[in-house]
């Protein structure tokens, strides 16, 4: 069905006049590598502009220093690192312990297909107690190793554009898009996760049999970083209480929403993904 946002808000949490950065989530981004840096900015800054308390973002020793500077309100931590500057198998045990005090774990945003970073997303998916949001290499991690999926602890919201739904699915892209609300529903129903299949009327699909088609968003949408945009804003909902198809169904329609009105500002041609970002407190005012 298409996306009823007016029942949707009512599981929005309301905002206590006593509360502080603690009561709305503390979102965990690990993304980022050599040549990198744009993903995880956007992924971050997006999860702090959607309401999260706290944002912090787990990359390469050798990257910190750009992601420190070019985030003010995001936190950037340092973590061992590949040759790549992508996250390392030596970070595991850290990141595990750092993601226990997080409420939403978001992993992917420009982490790479290094060998060794792609293991380690594996091994991450597989043992964080954490409610998770994969997207880009993320994603790619998975291709092949589907089963992992049925050994979560948590739940999981999976963000493929169509070419990453073909990875996983071994089906051409064609045969996506001919048939997208039920591949994602199937998708969603055998491996028990949140699906959100990116495109022209994203399919946000749920493990119940949950279906919503999103109306919102524009052709000049289809930019680099537009998606890593949408990554954080599901993170922040589930971080600050949502349950995981609600988060995803509400985000996509706000990311949308921005986009439409960025396009009416910039046009098709022009629209970059930080145009998003500087819309969303306009169209987010409806959650206060």
């Amino acid at each position: 069905m298409e996306i009823e946002i007016r029942g949707i808000l009512e599981k929005f949490p309301k905002r206590a006049a006593d509360s502080h950065k603690g009561d709305y989530g503390h979102v965990l981004v690990m993304a980022g590598s050599s040549g990198y840096t744009g993903a995880p900015y956007l992924t971050g800054q997006a999860a702090l502009l959607a309401g999260s308390g706290l944002v912090t973002l787990a990359a390469g020793k050798s990257v910190h220093p750009i992601l420190a500077a070019k985030l003010t309100e995001v936190m950037v931590r340092p973590f061992f690192e590949t040759r790549d500057g992508s996250l390392s198998l030596l970070a595991e045990k850290e990141l595990l312990a750092f993601a226990e005090g997080c409420n939403c774990v978001a992993i992917g945003p420009g982490i790479s297909q290094n060998r060794e970073t792609q293991t380690l997303v594996r091994n991450l998916v597989t043992k964080l107690d954490k409610t998770m949001v994969l997207d880009a290499d993320g994603l790619n991690a998975l291709a092949g190793h589907l089963p992992i999926l049925k050994n979560v602890k948590k739940p999981v919201v999976l963000t493929p554009h169509p070419g990453e739904m073909a990875r996983l699915t071994g089906k051409e892209t064609g045969d996506i898009q001919k048939n997208r609300k039920e591949i994602a529903l199937q998708f969603a129903g055998e491996y028990n996760i949140v699906l959100i299949l990116k495109g022209h009327e994203t399919v946000v699909a749920g493990p119940g049999g949950e279906l919503y088609i999103n109306r919102t968003g524009n052709p000049g949408m289809a930019t680099g970083g537009v998606g890593d945009v949408l990554t954080g804003i599901v993170a922040s909902f589930i971080g600050q209480g949502m349950d995981p198809v609600s988060a995803s169904a509400l985000a996509v329609y706000f990311h949308g929403l921005a986009g439409d009105l960025a396009l009416k500002e910039k046009g098709p041609l022009s629209l970059v993904a930080t145009d998003l970002l500087n819309k969303l407190p306009e169209v987010l005012r409806t959650l206060a």
